[in-house]
Order: C-alpha cells, then structure tokens, then sequence
C-alpha cells in the first residue's frame, strides 16, 4: 500500500503525512519555502515538482526508502473533529472549487435530492439555513463513513486517526504530532528539530487557507452546529480522534485539546 498522502521536501529535512482539513496548505508552503526559500506559486495540492508527494510515481521509491529507514524527522498536524467536519462542509459541500465547478461533480446535486440538504449560491450571497443543512451533511457523513453509502467517505471528512494509521502500518514512525489550534508552536517544533536549506521565520509565513472565500462564511459559532443527535453522530464518526488526539467531546465550544498527545499510544493503537 505505501504511504498515501505523505509529502516529503526535495532535500529530504522532514517528512508529512497529510491529513486534509488540518493546516495542510500551509505546512505545505513551509516545507516548500524551506527547500526553496520561495512559495509555490499557487494552491501546493497543485504543485507537481520541488516537493515529493506519494501520487508523484517518481517520488514514491525516495518516500518509501526514506520512511522505512527512518531517515527524516517524519509529523502530521490534527484538529478538533467537530471544527474540522464543519470546515469541511463550509468548504467542499457549499463552497466554489479552485476549478470554479462544485467539489466532485454530481455530489452537490445527490446531497440535496436526497438529504434535503440547501448549500446556497454564489449570486445570492450564499443565503440558507447553516445549521439545518450542516445536521443533514453529518447524517450523510456518518452514511459514507458506517455504511460506505451512497459513496466511499470523502477524505476530508474521514477520521483522522485513520489517514495517521496507514503511515505507521506501512512502517512508519511519527516524531511528532500537533495541533492546528496551536500550529505555530507546532509547526515550530518541527523547524527546530531539522536542518533545512533555508531559514524559515514562521512569524512572516501566511497562513495559506485555499478555502477561504470560495464560499458561505460561518454564521454562528461552533457549538450552535451541534444539537444532542449532532454530537451523537460526531461520536460515532470520530469517537477514537477525540480519544487519540485529547480533544473535549462534551463541549463542541472548547476547540482547545485537554492534554498532550501521546506518541507511543497512538503508535500502538493506530499501528495494529
């Protein structure tokens, strides 16, 4: 199987495993810019050279030998589930791509034949019921992820803990995991624990979010999304990230985790 969706930089410094809706451009750009003292020019999902990713068939006997042997500081980054599957309806269900099309084609169209559920349109200013529409997007999600219908589960709405899994699996260590919530404290940990080419300053880095403006903007907050049956699906979707990863289930409110994250735990629970 590999190392599906892990990106690793030209002088091989680090190694990544990407897990969507969780920093990923931006951790993307650094690694670029660390190699190159420049950014892709660009959404860095699109960036086919100057950074290895798995789905570049050049770049996967570099990735594999690298990852097998440990050569390179090897992280991922996680987030609150209950802001990431939000973020990930805002953005892939109601939003505009890149392509200036709808995220893949007919699943816009399906979703609201058949969960009712209303995402709004540019030209009206992207006027509907957030909250209504957001609980039938959960009832299809957790659909895809229990039942793997009427699709496979979308990677961006898929658990975290399962994308992490397949790294350590495959034979894969991680030395280190942090949050987006805290990302540049993060993000930093990861600078001081490598070489790179070029000195990177994370206080002069955008913060590279390819989804925004491409769509609704969030109405209310976080918790107002999550009535008792929401929290109950986001349970059952995403029970073992809320767990791994130290996030608080009680309370959609605190997006901050509860406690540091335990590598040797996750090593030993995801790497079965």
């Amino acid at each position: 199987m590999g190392f599906p969706g892990t990106w690793m930089t030209e002088s091989e410094s680090m190694v990544y495993r990407v897990v969507p809706k969780c920093a990923c451009s931006t951790i993307g750009q650094v690694m670029y810019y660390s190699d190159h003292g420049e950014f892709f020019d660009g959404d860095i999902h699109d960036a086919t050279d100057r950074l290895h990713k798995w789905a570049q068939e050049d770049s996967q006997p570099l990735i594999e030998s690298n990852v097998k042997a440990h050569k390179s500081y090897s992280f991922t980054c996680v987030r609150n589930p209950y802001t990431r599957i939000l973020s990930s309806f805002f953005d892939k269900i109601c939003g505009i791509q890149r392509n200036g099309k709808r995220y893949r084609g007919n699943l816009v169209p399906t979703l609201m034949q058949k969960y009712g559920i209303e995402v709004g349109d540019p030209e009206s200013g992207f006027e509907f019921d957030q909250i209504r529409s957001f609980r039938r997007f959960l009832l299809f999600a957790r659909d895809t992820i229990r039942w793997r219908r009427p699709m496979e589960p979308d990677i961006h709405w898929s658990a975290m803990s399962g994308h992490i899994a397949t790294f350590i699996v495959n034979g894969g260590r991680y030395d280190n995991i942090f949050f987006t919530e805290k990302f540049d404290a993060g993000m930093q940990s990861v600078l001081d624990a490598v070489k790179t080419p070029k000195k990177v300053n994370l206080g002069k880095i955008p913060k590279f979010n390819e989804s925004e403006g491409h769509g609704p903007k969030r109405q209310h907050p976080v918790e107002d999304y999550f009535d008792d049956l929401s929290m109950h699906l986001v349970y059952e979707m995403y029970s073992r990230d809320f767990r791994l990863f130290k996030y608080d289930f009680e309370n959609p409110a605190n997006k901050l985790p509860q406690g540091e994250i335990d590598l040797a735990e996750i090593h030993a629970k995801l790497g079965q």
